[in-house]
Parts: C-alpha cells; sequence; structure tokens
C-alpha cells in the first residue's frame, strides 16, 4: 500500500493501468513496424549489407529477436529477487532516460556478443512467437514489478526495475526498426 492507495502492478491502480497500456500499445505498435520493415523482402534484400561494419536487414532483425529473450529474462531475474526497498530512488527517473536514449540512433551501442546475429532461421516465426509471451506476461501479470531491480550492463541504465526492463524491449525494437529502415534507405539497396 502507498499513500492509503491498493498497489498493484508496482504503483497505485491509476498510474499502473497507464503504464501497462502504454507498455503493451509500444510492444503492439513495435511489433507491427518491424513485420512491416521485415514480412516481405526477399532473401537477397534480407542479406544485403550497406557496408562492413554494418548489419543486414535480416542480422538487425535476428538481434531484434535475440536481445526480447535475454531482455525478458532479466525482467524475470528482477522478479526473483526480493523487493529492493529503495528502489524508487534507485530506478528514479529511468523509465523517461530509456525512451530517450534508445530511440536516439546518433549514439551507437556495440551488443553483447550473445545477441550477434548469427544467421538464425525462422526470426520472424520466432520473433511473433517471443513478442505474443511479452504481452501475454504483460496483460496477465498482477506482480509489483516496480519493487524488483536488476542490473544493466550499460552504466547509463545502472539499475532497472522489472517494468522498466519491459520498457526495454519494445523501445529496443523500435531503435532497431529505424536501423532497419535506414538500410532499406541506403542506396545500392536491392528493391
Amino acid at each position: 500500500m502507498k499513500n492509503g492507495t491498493v498497489s498493484v502492478f508496482g504503483e497505485a491502480i491509476e498510474r499502473t493501468a497507464k503504464e501497462r497500456a502504454h507498455l503493451i500499445r509500444l510492444l503492439q505498435d513495435s511489433q507491427k513496424e518491424y513485420l512491416s520493415h521485415v514480412e516481405k523482402v526477399s532473401e537477397t534484400q534480407w542479406n544485403w549489407k550497406p557496408g562492413q561494419d554494418r548489419w543486414s536487414v535480416g542480422e538487425t532483425a535476428e538481434h531484434i529477436l535475440l536481445t526480447e529473450g535475454r531482455l525478458f529474462s532479466a525482467m524475470e531475474r528482477a522478479l526473483a529477487a526480493s523487493p529492493n526497498p529503495d528502489s524508487e530512488k534507485s530506478t528514479a527517473g529511468k523509465a523517461e532516460l530509456l525512451e530517450r536514449a534508445l530511440l536516439d540512433r546518433r549514439h551507437k551501442a556495440v551488443s553483447p556478443e550473445s545477441i550477434r546475429p548469427q544467421g538464425l532461421s525462422k526470426v520472424i516465426r520466432r520473433f511473433k512467437e517471443a513478442r505474443a509471451k511479452t504481452i501475454k506476461f504483460v496483460q496477465d501479470t498482477q506482480l509489483p514489478l516496480e519493487e524488483h531491480n536488476s542490473e544493466h550492463p550499460f552504466p547509463v541504465f545502472k539499475t532497472l526495475n522489472a517494468y522498466q526492463w519491459l520498457l526495454y524491449i519494445p523501445l529496443h525494437n523500435l531503435r532497431h526498426n529505424q536501423q532497419i529502415a535506414e538500410v532499406k534507405a541506403t542506396p545500392g539497396y536491392p528493391r
């Protein structure tokens, strides 16, 4: 209970309903955009790279898939940890930081080796399955997501709560949807 209001999903019901709706909308919108970028590309378009040090549409699409599973696991690790009494303090402003930082493609990040593309087949099918699992969890959970934290490997984010780990999923997806669009807009991209 916080400020005399019943707590569900980490904060007061009014705030939580808005957060849940925002998160579901981001998950659905980023999925729709992702699929619009990748479902109808040819194998040549899927594999075309705008440069040696840049990813193809397929590599970027696979990275999004691999990262979704890793971020969902980070959220699960946060939930497995005991509630953090300092959670509000240690994660304050992080949702807003995630929304700014992840959607800003001017700042590049090097992904960990474990979520770099390895040429997996059936990427689109596996993406849809992973996203359905994430959306179902967000729709169904009554867990206090904002009370459970785990550490992020990038110092700029440091500590994130379980809600923020979930928020990271569609924001990361949207960031890389921009990257796919950039590849497709590059001169020389096969038409």
